[in-house]
């Protein structure tokens, strides 16, 4: 019979290559987080809410777990702080650039202690991860239709990847897609409203061009609602809020904007309207904001872009549109979906369990010998037994 030795990458023995094969041996994993926001963010952060809930999951499921990341960020994981607080937050701070150089040469300095690296940063470690003998994956969370993007990853097809939705691969080269991975939440987070007490459509997230503000407060007035709008304006888009959103804003008196809002306020928030408005323009990766929605029983109208198709079951978790007059139509039609389904949808498929479940199986599939490993990795050997 002949055997394959496992091929072992340098830097680990075949005892630590037996143990991460063991589906219920712990692992040493890092996450690498963005700087911009803290771990989790104390207003608005997408990212880095998402590499929170998992490095949490992680660590009470069991695993060994470091997280790379601002040093204002709370974790029950070993944190290396990596900048004082998160960068967005800091007046001081100019240039992002030197903080992500200074956070990857941390990383790789302790890169073989770890089963696993984790990065949530897009492209930076690419070319260091070249001539270093560890594992890793990265996730994309971001968009993937910009051109710049198309050479660069053709350029380093070979690192494996994790995409947050299916519609998000849609523009990308052929690379090495290690699986798709939907968002999760704590299921305790947020509190199921079966019966709110709000008369108002909610907007949760962002004031963009991309996000389509400016439609949610069309679909308000020509429904016949107030709408309340919980967003944050980043400086790039400031000069939108002033020339466009604000005059809407003081122009619909059934309009109210409340500025960036905190976890803890979320609940009251989106649990209390009568659905989320999420009337999108761009592909939007995936839409953490909606199954926020659905773990408060909140129907979401939500346009037919990006994520969307694969976040909201049509007539169970809310409305798929096309225009501004579906979704007129469709606010219309959420009182008769059930809140407890909404509810329902969430816990069946978008809880941080799941998502963290779903990450280690990833994990533990990079230490399978594969005929087609990468060059950092050594080659194994034929074994008569």
């Amino acid at each position: 019979m002949i055997v394959r030795r496992p091929r072992l990458w340098r830097g680990h023995s075949s005892l630590q290559y037996c143990c991460i094969q063991d589906a219920g041996v712990p692992m040493k994993i890092a996450q690498i987080a963005p700087l911009a926001e803290r771990c989790p963010p104390s207003l608005y952060g997408g990212t880095e809410r998402i590499v929170s809930y998992l490095t949490e999951e992680l660590v009470r499921q069991g695993h060994e777990v470091t997280l790379f990341a601002s040093g204002d960020s709370a974790t029950l994981a070993e944190l290396v702080p990596c900048c004082d607080v998160a960068l967005r937050l800091d007046t001081h701070v100019r240039d992002p650039l030197p903080y992500y150089v200074m956070m990857l040469d941390r990383v790789m300095a302790r890169a073989s202690s770890f089963d696993v690296l984790h990065f949530h940063i897009d492209m930076m470690q690419y070319p260091l991860l070249r001539c270093m003998p560890v594992r890793a994956v990265t996730t994309l969370h971001g968009r993937l239709d910009l051109p710049d993007l198309l050479p660069f990853y053709a350029r380093f097809p070979h690192f494996p990847l994790v995409s947050v939705s299916t519609a998000q691969r849609a523009p990308m080269p052929p690379v090495n897609w290690a699986g798709t991975v939907h968002h999760g939440l704590p299921a305790n987070l947020l509190t199921c409203c079966e019966n709110p007490r709000g008369d108002y459509l909610a907007f949760l997230g962002r004031i963009s061009p991309e996000k389509r503000p400016d439609h949610a407060i069309e679909i308000a007035a020509r429904a016949g609602l107030p709408l309340k709008i919980a967003a944050k304006i980043d400086e790039v888009d400031r000069a939108y809020w002033e020339s466009t959103i604000r005059p809407l804003v003081a122009a619909h008196p059934n309009v109210e904007y409340l500025g960036e809002i905190d976890e803890h306020e979320k609940s009251a928030f989106l649990g209390n309207a009568l659905a989320l408005l999420f009337p999108i323009d761009w592909p939007e990766p995936f839409g953490l904001v909606m199954i926020e929605a659905m773990a408060c029983g909140t129907p979401v109208v939500a346009f037919a872009c990006g994520s969307v198709p694969e976040v909201i079951e049509a007539g169970v978790s809310g409305y798929i549109v096309r225009n501004v007059d579906e979704a007129v139509a469709a606010v219309h039609s959420v009182s008769t979906l059930s809140r407890a389904a909404v509810r329902a949808a969430f816990e069946a498929r978008f809880t941080v369990d799941r998502m963290t479940r779903e990450y280690v199986r990833i994990y533990r599939s990079l230490t399978e010998p594969d005929a087609a490993d990468a060059p950092e990795r050594d080659s194994g050997e034929l074994v008569l037994a």
